[in-house]
């Protein structure tokens, strides 16, 4: 597309771009770097949020700014420092992040050559969503489909995702229209995608796991008890991997990772339950993380390093870990069936 007058303009008018359509995908964020003072920025954002927190700031402040900003920056640098990719000086949240975003809009041009923009944003961190919202609309989009990249609603992840993008919305003196992806958890084509993730980990092992342990990002259960739908989401999703391995209840089990704070969250926590299960005989699990849509710190150091410590601890042998659906190709083309599904009317 070029730029053109609009019809019946005078000689003089200026140009102006032809209106597209952006696609932004979205999540979580990462620092900068494992050092210190970008670790401690990126916490003290991600951790600020209201919808990750909920304390009283009154309450929550002064503990975050003098005691817990002081210290994890340093044992959060670490976990990151791990698993860094030092090659591309970046977390492998962000390559993974680029590289789905890259294959999607490549799947997206194809369908609708230049009448699409697709980019990427954090909420946390670099790139912000504002910047890419502010490009999007230089560029002329009037219109912006907003595609947070989790298969589960949570107020602390899809929630606080959306939060951000209409505030971005709001500092536009000429707002697009606007659009936001539903859940997917149960979306035939994501299913598909995670299950023949998890059979081809099978068919590459010389020995079945006793079980499959499906492990999602942990949530208070006082969330829960206040209306959030992201525990029965979890719950379904496992239901139905389940049904399309054609396994059964004893192949399986839904836990819950990265607790954080003195209350209870949801249960089975995944650290205590892969423990429990090699004290039961389960020496031989696999775990897979279908809440992500990509591989980051609490996969590849948390899954694949502290619960496979505790498991092992615990007396089992051999854990497997099944990477996350990252920019496999069945995961990028379920997320093209996703967006073209809401893009009708706008895009047909």
């Amino acid at each position: 597309m070029t730029d053109s007058r609009p019809a019946n303009a005078p000689a003089d008018h200026p140009k102006i771009a032809r209106a597209k359509t952006g696609i932004l995908l979205a999540n979580l964020g990462t620092p900068d770097d494992y050092s210190y003072w970008p670790m401690r920025r990126y916490l003290n954002e991600f951790l600020s949020d209201k919808r990750v927190i909920d304390y009283p700031a009154w309450k929550w402040q002064p503990l975050l700014q003098t005691i817990i900003l002081t210290k994890r920056p340093f044992t959060s640098g670490a976990a990151y420092k791990s698993i860094w990719n030092h090659d591309r000086g970046e977390s492998p949240l962000m390559t993974i992040t680029k590289d789905q975003t890259a294959k999607f809009a490549e799947a997206m041009a194809a369908r609708y050559g230049d009448q699409v923009m697709v980019d990427f944003c954090m909420r946390y961190g670099n790139p912000s969503t504002e910047s890419k919202v502010r490009q999007m609309v230089a560029a002329g989009c009037e219109r912006i489909l907003f595609f947070p990249l989790y298969p589960h609603y949570a107020g602390a992840t899809s929630a606080t995702a959306n939060d951000q993008f209409f505030r971005a919305l709001m500092k536009e003196a000429w707002q697009p229209a606007a659009r936001t992806i539903e859940p997917y958890f149960d979306h035939p084509d994501y299913i598909d995608a995670l299950a023949a993730s998890v059979q081809t980990a099978y068919d590459n092992l010389t020995t079945r796991p006793d079980i499959l342990v499906v492990s999602y990002h942990g949530m208070p259960l006082r969330y829960l008890m206040q209306g959030d739908p992201y525990h029965c989401q979890c719950q379904k999703t496992t239901r139905l991997l389940k049904e399309k391995l054609g396994w059964v209840d004893t192949d399986l089990i839904t836990t819950f990772q990265s607790k954080f704070g003195p209350e209870e969250w949801l249960q089975p926590y995944t650290v205590e339950e892969v423990a429990r299960l090699a004290q039961a005989g389960k020496k031989n699990i696999a775990v897979i993380a279908p809440a992500f849509s990509a591989d980051c710190i609490e996969t590849l150091e948390e899954i694949n390093e502290e619960i496979k410590e505790s498991f092992e601890e615990a007396g089992g042998k051999d854990f497997t870990y099944i990477p996350c659906l990252n920019d496999e190709d069945a995961h990028i083309q379920a997320l093209v069936q996703i967006a073209q599904k809401n893009l009708q009317g706008w895009l047909d």
